[in-house]
């Protein structure tokens, strides 16, 4: 093994040599040995082995440029084949003397740093602490105790740093270093800084001996001279232990004479001890009160609890996404545009790995925009990075997000420019509130030719623009409302036209006239907005509302009135306005009209959904739409029905005002809950089913409506059809639910009409109820315009066919898949998930849902020596039942990153994410030799994991399994997938 790892260091990279982690991949073995063997063939590790030839280069460019900047040479050397971070470069050259003491303050970790603002500057030149983002605000008094522990004389008090992954501990660590530096008026060599992560040595107490206190000649075999070892090194100096949860009890004693008394041994020895004068600093994510001896807590009287980010102010979470994007234009050398949307889900999405998973999610993003800016032939001027780009992660869940608003949209910019060589990233769209208008018509025009890609017809992507652009006019009459105070100081006539206020001012007048007294928020937003509409009209562009017709059609009192208000414009412009303008003005009328709307007497609105969906539906319409009008009665999955109709009940009987109810509902029996209540109650009730939150507002937008009529509105609501006046017919309003599949091939006949056969007969032994529509690609139509057409009246499942037709919201299954079988056991998934979602499937077939667990989805006593191929084998196996989609392998991989499966017993649950998930299911592997999980976690036993919310009986089994230690063994001896099958089926639930 010695010959292999110095055969594998000769031919490495020079410039890049492989770590011992790297190392270990490659032969197959721990770190650890490779730790040993190294050391043991005298190798330095990777840093000193690339120092000499990193350290020529930089002497080299600093001839040639003296003044380079430390941002710039690091760019510089990565130019000449080097993958070095401007932390690696920052040590060296302190190491070398080459930069002042201020570029000395500047080499920490980006993890939680930033470029101190110019009210900064001199604290940070004084303080280390001021680099980390919060110093001086949510971290002040962490930073008070690590000043203080540094201080405490004679040699400072050990400390324990405790906080979850990735929040910042060993940052923190190193900060205490350099402020001990700085305090105690030493250089490197003279207070050492010396890092020992216990995870490398968890398992073998012997070795973690060795390293820590050195040894004797012959303690051991291969042990041929004495060696020192790191507590000898850190000396004078702090020994950083990471991760010291994983210290076995026995190695934590280890360590008591020397705190104790400043004394130890080296291991081979019994009669000599050795002096040493060590600050302990140490780290862990666990609770102190369980993964620790008492008797080694109370020995480290300093603990510092550093808080996770989702409990850090929004404030500095920005700046620390502010600072991640710098660092990656730095590294691509590029701009990089970061939109409002993806600075707000960056702000508020639920980052479990805290600051490392946001720095990892964040890189992922730029990789991804990165990506797109290739794709288009990189000639762009710079790399954007929207939502689509971000981890999939980040955006699930995010209606049921907690989160201030207020707070959140104050600090975030419309738009963020980071350019390479900028330490503050540029805005877009600058304070001034005056440029929202011509971001209205930049995002239709943007959203127009996006949509059109897609194959979409004029009026869907109308009503998709349209319910965007409603929710853009609020946001500027509500952003005006806040700021009208900063507008009269700017003097509105030096920005707008002095013609157009002119105009505005009549306008509003005449608007007075009818309406009677009106906010002076409408002459602020009117005034902007039609200073950027005559820019547009001079420049030839035109002016496009897609929600011209609905204006015309919703708000037609408010329309005439604009109608009158537009008629000024001649006058004052010398040119009419497009009727396109006019909608606009509507809209703005409509919307601070809603304030009259008197609450009391309007259609109230319940949301009712299975789970824990219906609260974010109300939240996100009532905040959206500035009212507290929508209420929500949640069902959860373990509830009885008429526990839930009676709470529906009670919230009907709240919510009325004598205009009736609407009931927005998602599916099954919660759609038979209106006639019981209107019987119960004597209350009008109307319900719509599959509510989303699109329909929500919708709703409360069209019940706000002075007129309104509760059947127009739930008749209005059915795939967006506008209000109609017609006699109402049916209590329930069913949005298209015959299920239907569609075939697809070149003519129409042919393959697709074999396919057609080939299916129909398993799919109908599911339900008989489900359509096969066969289209063919050279119809004359376009086949995304044919699709859309069909769904206005079928729900389509799937699409199966020789040719994708890439539909961006239906899953699309190859023929070829189908007739080799693995695609037509993803199709009956589809097919039976969608029935076990609307409660059809059990309650109409009499039978009962299948195990999430078969007999061929077990694996025993499998030779295989690494995770990666285990969790290969298990995820191919339920791709080719189609439980899960292909890519749902890189979920799990992402997941193993960020942080081990390994849960102890031996046992390991890897899983990914549920949106790549078609139906539950769990795969079993038992391993014939236990592998290497994760750094000293063996497993031999493996569940992949593939559950949705809907799991919960499965959640509950593997929780008993991971719990009782009797039965994990007892899956380990199994010697059979019979065998493993039956212990699974017989474990009961707590």
């Amino acid at each position: 093994m010695q010959e292999k790892l110095l055969k594998i260091i000769q031919e490495e990279d020079k410039k890049n040599p492989l770590t011992d982690e790297e190392c270990a991949k490659l032969l197959f073995i721990n770190r650890s040995e490779v730790t040993q063997l190294r050391q043991a063939l005298g190798i330095p590790d990777s840093r000193e082995r690339r120092k000499p030839l990193l350290i020529k280069v930089i002497r080299k460019i600093k001839s040639e440029d003296p003044l380079i900047s430390e941002r710039n040479l690091t760019a510089e050397i990565n130019k000449r084949g080097f993958k070095l971070s401007r932390y690696s470069v920052a040590k060296i050259l302190k190491e070398l003397n080459l930069e002042d003491g201020e570029k000395g303050q500047q080499n920490s970790s980006p993890e939680l740093h930033h470029k101190p603002t110019s009210e900064e500057k001199a604290d940070a030149n004084s303080d280390p602490f001021a680099m980390l983002i919060g110093w001086n605000k949510s971290l002040h008094v962490k930073v008070e105790q690590a000043k203080a522990a540094v201080l405490y004389p004679p040699n400072g008090l050990h400390a324990l740093i405790i906080g979850a992954t990735g929040v910042g501990k060993s940052v923190l660590a190193e900060c205490m270093y350099k402020f001990a530096l700085k305090a105690k008026k030493l250089q490197d060599k003279q207070f050492p800084f010396i890092i020992f992560n216990c995870a490398d040595y968890a398992e073998n107490p012997q070795l973690l001996l060795a390293q820590l206190f050195g040894y004797k000649k012959g303690a051991f075999t291969g042990a041929d001279t004495d060696r020192t070892g790191l507590v000898a090194q850190a000396n004078g100096g702090i020994l950083f232990l990471d991760e010291v949860h994983r210290l076995p009890p026995d190695g934590q004693e280890i360590l008591f004479q020397l705190i104790d008394k400043g004394k130890y041994r080296r291991m081979g020895e019994t009669d000599t001890t050795h002096d040493a004068q060590v600050m302990i600093i140490a780290a862990t994510t666990e609770d102190i009160e369980t993964s620790l001896l008492g008797t080694f807590r109370r020995r480290i009287p300093m603990i510092i609890e550093l808080p996770p980010l989702n409990k850090r102010p929004v404030d500095e979470r920005l700046d620390i996404i502010k600072v991640f994007f710098q660092n990656e234009a730095e590294r691509i050398n590029k701009k990089i545009i970061v939109d409002y949307n993806t600075l707000r889900t960056l702000l508020i999405y639920d980052c479990v790995g805290n600051i490392g998973q946001l720095r990892s999610d964040i890189q992922v993003a730029c990789a991804r925009g990165f990506l797109n800016y290739v794709a288009k032939g990189g000639q762009e001027e710079a790399i954007t990075v929207d939502f689509e780009a971000l981890p999939l992660h980040t955006t699930k869940n995010l209606v049921n997000m907690q989160w201030n608003r207020v707070e959140v949209e104050k600090i975030i910019p419309d738009e963020l420019i980071f350019t390479p060589g900028l330490s503050e990233p540029e805005q877009e769209i600058k304070d001034s509130l005056y440029n929202l208008p011509n971001d209205i018509y930049k995002n239709i025009e943007e959203q127009y030719q996006k949509l059109q890609k897609h194959g979409l017809s004029d009026e869907v992507i109308n009503r998709i623009i349209g319910d965007d652009l409603e929710a853009k006019v609020r946001k500027i009459i509500k952003q005006v409302k806040k700021n009208k105070h900063k507008l009269v100081g700017q003097d509105l006539k030096t920005i707008v036209l002095p013609e157009v206020a002119e105009l505005v001012k009549h306008m509003v007048k005449k608007a007075r006239s009818y309406l009677g007294e009106i906010d002076d928020t409408l002459f602020y937003c009117l005034a902007t907005h039609l200073n950027a509409t005559v820019e547009r009209i001079k420049s030839g562009k035109r002016i496009i509302n897609p929600r011209l017709e609905s204006v015309k059609k919703n708000y037609s009192k408010e329309y005439k009135i604009a109608k009158e208000m537009a008629s000024l414009a001649n006058l004052y412009l010398g040119f009419d306005l497009p009727e396109d303008e006019i909608g606009f003005i509507a809209m703005y009328l409509s919307t601070l009209a809603n304030k009259n709307v008197d609450p009391q007497n309007t259609i109230g609105i319940v949301v009712i959904t299975h789970g824990h969906v219906a609260e974010g539906m109300a939240s996100v319409a009532n905040r959206l739409l500035g009212v507290n009008h929508v209420q929500a009665v949640e069902m959860s999955l373990d509830e009885k029905p008429e526990v839930a109709l009676k709470k529906a009940l009670e919230t009907v009987q709240k919510v009325d005002r004598g205009k009736g109810v609407l009931l927005l509902v998602d599916m099954g029996s919660l759609a038979s809950f209106g006639d019981y209540i209107a019987k119960k109650t004597g209350i009008t009730i109307r319900t719509v089913t599959r509510v989303d939150t699109l329909m929500v507002i919708d709703a409360v937008r069209k019940v706000l409506l002075p007129e309104a009529d509760i059947n127009e509105v739930a008749s209005s609501l059915i795939r967006g059809k506008p209000i109609k006046n017609y006699p109402y017919e049916d209590r329930v309003f069913f949005n298209p639910e015959t299920p239907a599949i569609i075939s697809i091939c070149l003519t129409g006949e042919g393959t697709a009409q074999q396919i057609d056969n080939l299916i129909k007969d398993e799919v109908h032994k599911i339900n008989k109820n489900i359509k096969i529509v066969t289209l063919g690609v050279l119809d004359e139509r376009d086949i995304l315009e044919q699709i859309n057409k069909l769904r206005r009246n079928l729900n389509i499942l799937a699409i199966i066919g020789t040719i994708n037709p890439e539909h961006p919201e239906i899953p699309f299954i190859s023929s070829a898949d189908v007739i080799k079988g693995m695609g037509l056991s993803r199709l009956l998934n589809i097919v039976k998930l969608h029935y076990q979602e609307n409660n059809t499937y059990i309650s109409n077939m009499g039978i009962t849902t299948n195990s999430v667990l078969e007999l061929d989805n077990i694996l025993v006593g499998k030779e295989i020596n690494n995770k990666v191929e285990v969790i290969k084998n298990l995820v191919d196996i339920l791709v080719d039942k189609g439980c899960v989609y292909p890519n749902f392998i890189n979920g799990v991989l992402e997941r193993e990153k960020l942080g081990s499966t390994a849960i102890g017993n031996s046992l390991a649950i890897p899983h990914g994410y549920g949106g790549d998930i078609i139906s539950p299911a769990i795969a079993i592997m038992t391993l014939k030799k236990p592998i290497e999980w994760y750094e000293g976690n063996k497993v031999s036993l493996v569940f992949l994991l593939a559950l949705n919310e809907n799991s919960k009986h499965e959640f509950k089994r593997i929780h008993k399994i991971i719990k009782d230690e009797s039965i994990a063994e007892k899956f380990k001896l199994a010697q059979s997938p019979e065998e493993i099958l039956s212990l699974y089926n017989n474990i009961k639930e707590d």
